[in-house]
């Protein structure tokens, strides 16, 4: 039977040169005992499978290439199965012993393992956390984090912490972040988001009130923008990204025609 291989080392994913998922009844490269080998699912009858490599790939058959730009070459459907790929092994990595009894723990079902010693069974847990599209009137606050490598712009967004509604994070992060309140929260998309184990829900509000004040610990920048005054925004695989396109798209058909 033909498998697709989901092979990791770290955060690369082993792709063929042509920029797709290695195919055949066995893995493209060796594997040894001690390496799990994931069941994901099931794509137009192949099973797609998942492992971890020691060390990456050196040859010339295959490249090692990070999930995100894999986002830029890879269909859609095979993207979000070799982000759940990651998650799983992530999830498999931090699971190896019980958090009760200190026994291994050993696979149960695809997506459980159970403790050999006192029987405690645990599944992938994610990290939840919002994003929101903050306006007001012709203005996007958007923020620069400390943790962005690039000099692009995104939105405010952080977890979601135990014993809060998703709307009381969007409250919290945005006064918390920029010192600002806002009203008219509304649920636009959420995205997994694989690095490591992620959801991101993504929302849409209004200012409502406060001075701009950034969270020096957590923001470099941070200001409103208008669609004249964008700077560099995120690529194309974030929810970020679909937020800021669609305020942009609804503010220009939100002009007056000039012509009528």
């Amino acid at each position: 039977m033909e498998n697709l291989w989901f092979l990791f080392c770290k955060g690369d994913l082993l792709l063929t040169m042509e920029n797709t998922i290695p195919r055949g009844a066995q893995s493209p490269v060796p594997l040894e005992a001690w390496h799990t080998v994931h069941r994901i699912c099931t794509v137009e009858g192949k099973q797609c499978l998942a492992a971890r490599m020691d060390s990456p790939y050196t040859g010339t058959e295959y490249k090692m290439t990070g999930l995100r730009p894999a986002f830029d070459v890879l269909p859609s459907r095979l993207y979000a199965i070799a982000g759940k790929a990651q998650e799983i092994l992530y999830w498999d990595s931090c699971t190896r012993f019980c958090g009760v009894c200190g026994a291994p723990m050993k696979l149960h079902t695809d997506i459980s393992k159970r403790c050999i010693n006192c029987g405690k069974e645990v599944w992938p847990q994610l990290a939840t956390a919002i994003i929101v599209a903050v306006t007001r009137g012709p203005e996007i606050l958007m923020v620069q984090s400390l943790k962005f490598r690039g000099d692009y712009y995104g939105l405010v967004a952080g977890f979601v912490e135990t014993g809060e509604t998703l709307e009381e994070c969007v409250h919290r992060e945005v006064m918390e972040e920029t010192g600002i309140r806002v009203r008219n929260i509304r649920y636009f998309d959420s995205q997994p988001w694989p690095y490591p184990c992620g959801l991101m829900i993504g929302f849409k509000a209004e200012y409502d009130g406060g001075e701009l004040c950034l969270q020096r610990s957590e923001l470099k920048k941070g200001g409103w923008f208008t669609r004249e005054t964008m700077p560099a925004i995120p690529g194309k695989v974030s929810l970020a990204r679909r937020l800021i396109d669609d305020w942009l798209e609804s503010s220009l058909n939100s002009r007056p025609n000039c012509f009528l």
